[in-house]
């Protein structure tokens, strides 16, 4: 039953069903849906997601929603806004015609979860539900109006009778149809309210059809370097997020267009949306997470999936959430969150290094319980599951083992996830004041660490690679090879080791990267789901890994790559892919792939990365190329901003209010701006070190400069020249405490 009571105002109407061309009040479970009908193809639709939408710009709060429809060849695009949160107003407009308008029609359906009855008064179709109304009408009035027992029945309908059918007519049902024709209504709108009497409904409908919205909603967005890579964030995010009526909440999805069931939540790709929606949402961010540790089970592991068919209780997904949970907290500084979630995360860690490491050597491999009734539960396939790369080359070696029901093999992906969950556990322990569990993890953290460097680090070929947990090396490798990289487990000699890989194009470098199997493999050809193709979810995590480490120009490279790869199928086809090919770079060059998948836009989030970041190595962190730039609004530990450069000067804006700004080039880290102090570290480009300048506010109550510690003597001038610094000091501006007037 999709009806939320709780949701914010400024959320209530909003595409929550499974027909994205819907607009629902969650309140009240009233559904506003368009269907349309085309005479040459003799089908009508109710725009199911797949082929015939084209998903375009979408706030999460449903402030603008625009999609494309192509049905039977005739092309409308489609328009929702609201300037009040009561108010929708739609528009459409028929942009290219396969046959003659009269005979496609475009159908508005006025309807409520609970299916009570809806009435035509002439000018309005009204529903009522409790003391609320709703009114939905056009700017024209229908050619005709139909009633009907159910949506499908309006589909249906058209099916059987055609488009010149009157026999539907009726002015009461659960269902009315305003019926709209593209000859004579090839533009139109339409408003539908939300009031407390039918006619202040039916008035304040009216007027909103005689007025234009004065002006569009700021979205967040991003022009200039990586150009839309925040756009396509927000697209994705807001497109996949809708209504769970089984459980009673709201969440991202994984996917409008695959279906698992009712609702269907993979462990990792909740947090990785929950992480994707706290760039700009951070109630969807909060929601997102609930949903995802929601799984946790009596013995202690997250569900790897449930489903409303199924639920995989006795596998989990690689432990990813802990990770997600501090970046959220870093950017969000919220500690109720991690107050939410810290017992959660810290039971799934220990149910991994208990349950999965067989022969008790501190390295854990993937497998299967003897709980639960799960589909492939105490399979070979089943206890892959647990990696996410179901048919990766890197495991073909693998044996299961039905004693202890893990495989043979120690993944050094997984290990490398366990390692950065320790770190990050340690880190969440430690800001909750959990001293003695923050010493706990972190030694587990080193200990795994250490035998990562150990048993994982191949000599022979200078890579890490999975090996059998008491014999040699597999011959695969993938992108999980750099994964020591993001959880501090290379060496300086093994990771300068990997960038020769990286960088090589025979293995893993190209115009398209990385594939999930070095390029020389034999599996690399198979061009089949996690057999040579692109995954943007890897491709994330390898690039923190370089930036861990340093390797700031890699890690460009492959944002920049990343960037375009994506844009090849999003810019004019829309397609947010789950995985691409690392030959042509097209995402529907084979069937398995869906190709409007959440983690598709951990792409485009790569292009936010690179220009804004907050993760646990550099903290909050500003990449000035000099290249202009506008990124935002986006949340940071001091709420919503925007961060532009122009002609070379780059400048952090809240609101109206300018922050700083600094003309040198390089990246700016560990930012910290709180009532009481400014701070930094300086990674400028040699000779390119600028001048930094506090906004107004901040520039007159500065009472000390310290660099490295170190006092230089306070000033009034606001522009501090960074010259004389060197790469990576600190520079710390302490400022007088504002006094509330």
């Amino acid at each position: 039953m999709i009806v939320e009571s709780t949701v914010a105002p400024a959320r209530a109407w909003n595409t929550w069903s499974d027909r994205p061309a819907a607009m629902t009040f969650l309140p009240l479970g009233v559904h506003v849906t368009p269907l349309l009908y085309s005479t040459s193809q003799r089908s009508a639709t109710l725009l199911p997601p797949g082929k015939d939408l084209l998903f375009g710009r979408h706030d999460m709060d449903g402030r603008l929603v625009e999609f494309e429809t192509r049905h039977g060849g005739t092309e409308i695009a489609f328009r929702y806004e609201k300037d009040d949160p009561y108010c929708l107003l739609g528009t459409w407009e028929g942009k290219v015609l396969a046959e003659w308008g009269l005979r496609y029609w475009l159908t508005l359906c006025l309807s409520s979860e609970c299916g009570t009855t809806v009435t035509y008064n002439g000018e309005a179709a009204v529903i009522r539900l409790g003391y609320r109304y709703v009114a939905l009408m056009g700017d024209m009035a229908p050619v005709q109006v139909t009633a009907h027992e159910s949506l499908e029945a309006v589909a249906k309908d058209f099916d059987d009778n055609g488009y010149f059918h009157t026999g539907s007519r009726g002015t009461s049902a659960p269902v009315i149809a305003l019926r709209f024709n593209l000859e004579m209504m090839r533009k139109g709108r339409f408003a539908a309210v939300v009031a407390d009497s039918e006619a202040l409904a039916v008035a304040k409908a009216r007027a909103a059809l005689e007025r234009a919205f004065e002006k569009e909603p700021v979205l967040p967005a991003q022009t200039g370097r990586h150009a839309g890579a925040l756009d396509a964030v927000r697209d994705v995010m807001a497109w996949n997020t809708l209504y769970d009526g089984i459980n009673r909440r709201p969440y991202t999805t994984f996917s409008r267009i695959w279906n698992l069931g009712t609702f269907a939540v993979w462990y990792n790709d909740q947090t990785y949306s929950a992480l994707m929606t706290a760039l700009i949402d951070g109630q969807t961010a909060r929601e997102n997470m609930a949903v995802a540790t929601a799984s946790a089970t009596p013995q202690g592991n997250f569900a790897c999936l449930a489903t409303s068919n199924d639920t995989w209780v006795d596998r989990t997904q690689a432990p990813n959430g802990a990770f997600m949970t501090w970046m959220i907290y870093l950017r969000q500084r919220e500690r109720s969150f991690l107050e939410c979630h810290y017992e959660a995360l810290s039971r799934n860690h220990m149910w991994w290094r208990r349950e999965r490491d067989p022969d008790g050597m501190g390295l854990v491999s993937c497998g299967t319980s003897d709980v639960g009734e799960s589909l492939y539960k105490g399979t070979h396939f089943g206890a892959r599951n647990e990696t996410g790369m179901d048919n990766s080359p890197t495991h073909d070696e693998a044996l299961y083992s039905p004693e202890t029901r893990t495989l043979s093999l120690l993944d050094v992906g997984l290990n490398c996830s366990l390692t950065l969950d320790a770190e990050c556990l340690a880190h969440i322990a430690r800001e909750m004041g959990r001293t003695e569990d923050a010493q706990t993890f972190n030694a587990l953290a080193n200990d795994t660490r250490s035998k990562i460097r150990e048993h994982l680090w191949d000599h022979e070929r200078s890579i890490f690679a999975n090996r059998q947990r008491h014999g040699g090396f597999v011959h695969s490798v993938g992108p999980t090879s750099f994964f020591p990289l993001i959880c501090g487990a290379a060496t300086p000699e093994q990771a300068q080791s990997l960038i020769g890989h990286f960088s090589d194009p025979a293995r893993f470098n190209g115009p398209f990267m990385i594939p999930n199997v070095s390029r020389d493999d034999p599996a690399f050809a198979d061009n089949v789901y996690w057999r040579g193709r692109i995954w943007p979810n890897v491709n994330y995590f390898v690039w923190h890994g370089l930036r861990r480490y340093g390797f700031v120009a890699e890690a460009s490279l492959l944002a920049e790559r990343s960037m375009a790869l994506f844009n090849q199928s999003w810019t004019e086809r829309r397609i947010a892919a789950e995985n691409y090919s690392a030959i042509t770079g097209e995402a529907n060059d084979q069937p398995d792939t869906d190709l409007f998948y959440s983690w598709g836009a951990m792409l485009p989030m790569l292009g936010v990365a690179d220009v804004m970041d907050i993760n646990p190595w550099a903290g909050w962190e500003l990449h000035n190329t000099g290249t202009d730039v506008t990124l935002g609004p986006i949340h940071t530990p001091i709420g919503q901003v925007i961060m532009a450069v122009t002609n070379g000067r780059m400048t952090l804006f809240r609101g109206q209010e300018e922050i700083l700004s600094w003309t040198g080039t390089g990246r700016l880290t560990e930012l910290t701006i709180s009532e009481a102090l400014m701070s930094c570290r300086i990674h400028a480009h040699e000779g390119q070190q600028g001048v930094l300048t506090p906004g107004p506010t901040y520039a007159a109550r500065i009472v000390e400069l310290r660099v490295d510690g170190s006092p230089l003597s306070a000033t009034q001038n606001p522009n501090i020249d960074l010259s004389g610094m060197r790469r990576g000091q600190r520079l710390d501006l302490y400022l007088t405490t504002l006094i509330a007037a």
